[in-house]
């Protein structure tokens, strides 16, 4: 029996520091997402930048979108692989990079030992260019995600996503063998494909409309694989009071002060972080966030207030409501994330400005620096200066509109 408690304390400990292992990203961090189309939409990209913004507002870290589509191992129409990565990637001298790519290797047809050689070969010249040249890069593979088999039949026999899981299985062998991070992109999608096509088969199958490039819906899962390896934490902020004895019980990543009773109870909060801004009006966004645990895994922001007279409460978060409930469902706990509340739009104005300051730097990157690499006009670099500096100036309105704001919550009885 003995022998069973210390296993199990054991085992507890070992849960413990696993849970509390720290976020992937460092402050001073450089991450470029490199990739075929896939990542050049800019949505799991993006996604994943909001969450780092908000969710750490202190915390200095660059990001820059490099996709291309029709990318592959070897390059594509943005340049042979060697012009991507010395144009593309390494001038940003990231500290942390993510690749993905596999979607065009595998030419969307039945394994091919050939291509598959090209794939591994390619990859490892990716790897090793960038870790010669930028050594101590954290380097994150991006196992491909799905070509969409799940909500319409295959193409041919095994279907396409079993040639891309060949693919994925290289990228964990590779990984091991030169300690990279590994996100996995498509076992998540396929997963949530199979239940959202359970729920609702019409709509499941517009969350891939190409069966390639998924839809803000099928981003948010990827970002979600992505974030999980890089050990992103669940909680926003986490407060419990007792409105009885007009006490806070319980502050995570909040602050709570002037602590008020009356006909409810009132307080002024101040959080550290800010919510995930899911657009749950969007119905294939609802359907894909209610068949994953994207909010359970990466959106939590409780709030539990007990110790209050039976009835049904109004919450009211800078005098706007927020919503109605029972005594008993305040007490067991509410997800302010799911909420329309002002940290939901706050968090919607910041990646709004993720969203410009990608899009200035596709503009010089796509349409002034490439199709004017080899002109002689003495006034592109300093064009490129100043999108650069255009570019910066956004990132910074950014990075204030994501510092945290005090708010002041009122529960009263209806």
């Amino acid at each position: 029996m003995i022998r069973s408690l210390f296993l199990s304390l054991l085992g507890l400990a070992a849960g413990a520091a696993f849970a509390q292992q720290p976020f992937a990203l460092h402050d001073g961090d450089r991450v470029v997402f490199y990739g075929d189309s896939i990542t050049a939409q800019r949505l799991y990209t993006t996604f994943t930048e909001t969450y780092v913004v908000t969710r750490f507002p202190k915390l200095e870290v660059s990001f820059t979108h490099s996709g291309w589509g029709g990318d592959r191992v070897g390059g594509g129409g943005g340049g042979p692989i060697d012009v991507r990565l010395w144009r593309d990637v390494l001038p940003y001298h990231p500290t942390v990079m993510t690749i993905m790519l596999g979607m065009n290797d595998g030419s969307y047809r039945a394994f091919e030992q050939q291509l598959f050689q090209v794939y591994q070969d390619g990859y490892k010249h990716i790897v090793d260019t960038v870790e010669k040249q930028d050594p101590g890069i954290r380097i994150t593979v991006l196992l491909p995600s799905p070509y969409d088999d799940v909500t319409r039949p295959p193409k041919f026999e095994g279907g396409y996503n079993q040639v891309l899981l060949r693919y994925a299985g290289f990228l964990k062998e590779l990984a091991a063998e030169d300690h990279l991070g590994v996100a996995d992109l498509n076992g998540p999608m396929t997963a949530m494909l199979a239940k959202a096509k359970a729920a609702d088969a019409e709509a499941a199958a517009k969350i891939l409309p190409d069966r390639v490039h998924p839809g803000p819906a099928g981003h948010l899962i990827m970002a979600e694989a992505l974030l999980k390896s890089w050990n992103a934490p669940a909680v926003v902020s986490e407060v419990e009071i007792d409105a009885a004895r007009k006490e806070t019980v319980r502050e995570v990543n909040a602050h709570v002060s002037d602590l008020r009773g009356g006909n409810g109870i009132s307080w002024t909060e101040l959080d550290d972080a800010l919510p995930m801004p899911l657009d749950e009006k969007d119905p294939i966004v609802a359907l894909a966030l209610h068949a994953s645990d994207f909010i359970a895994a990466l959106d939590q922001q409780p709030l539990k207030v007990r110790g209050l007279a039976p009835g049904t409460y109004t919450l009211k978060i800078d005098g706007a409501p927020a919503g109605t409930f029972r005594a008993e469902d305040l007490a067991a706990g509410i997800n302010l994330a799911e909420l329309p509340t002002p940290m939901v739009r706050q968090a919607a104005e910041v990646h709004a400005l993720t969203l410009k300051h990608t899009a200035v730097h596709e503009a010089r990157w796509r349409s002034v620096q490439v199709p004017m690499e080899k002109d002689a006009t003495p006034h592109l670099l300093p064009a490129l200066a100043s999108l650069d500096a255009l570019e910066a100036d956004v990132v910074r309105e950014q990075r204030a509109a994501a510092q945290p704001r005090p708010h002041r919550f009122e529960l009263s009885m209806e």
